[in-house]
């Protein structure tokens, strides 16, 4: 693999923080000096690419890879109408069962629900609502779900105390992920 296409992918996944010539020195086991040289190198090919839509920056001793000027507009117009990320019913309600019954296992959750539960535990946890919280001590040892600063930032709660209460009795699973359902719905909306 080309250093070329290391460094690419390195300050890629480091995003906003960037990266030093350092960093990469040490990472490719190669001099900061010959770094910096192919990182001036890639700067120029990339910025007279009109192909590319990335450019390579430095902000101090960081080196980071950011987007064109030229197309800020387009990735304005993007951020202005974010896609919505609509969650399917199932995992509406693993998502409310989770948020109330927290810190809560997949085995309790399908107990609760009475159907399987793993895709929408696996949803959820990519879109990082949910979370692993520890092992329960019981057989097996369980993984335990709790809710995340992302669920509470999308339901614009500031703590699980906001949860709307659910009524006294005999509440069904369905008038809990009714209130997610609302609460979710206005969020995306606003």
């Amino acid at each position: 693999m080309k250093n070329e296409s290391i460094i690419e992918s390195l300050l890629f996944a480091a995003g906003d923080e960037g990266l030093t010539a350092g960093q990469l020195s040490s990472v490719l086991r190669i001099e900061i000096e010959e770094v910096r040289e192919i990182l001036q190198s890639m700067a120029e090919a990339i910025e007279q690419d009109e192909k590319r839509g990335v450019m390579i920056t430095t902000f101090g001793d960081e080196y980071r890879l950011m987007t064109k000027k030229e197309n800020a507009a387009f990735i304005e117009q993007l951020a202005e109408k974010p896609s919505p990320k609509t969650l399917s019913q199932a995992a509406l309600e693993t998502l409310a069962i989770i948020a109330y019954n927290q810190p809560v296992t997949r085995i309790e959750v399908e107990d609760i629900r009475g159907v399987k539960t793993e895709r929408p535990i696996a949803t959820l946890s990519a879109r990082g609502l949910i979370e692993e919280a520890g092992r329960a001590d019981a057989p097996g040892r369980p993984i335990l779900y709790v809710t995340t600063a992302e669920f509470l930032d999308a339901f614009q709660l500031q703590s699980l105390s906001d949860l709307p209460p659910l009524e006294e009795g005999d509440v069904s699973m369905q008038q809990e992920a009714d209130l997610f359902f609302g609460r979710f719905e206005e969020a995306l909306d606003e």
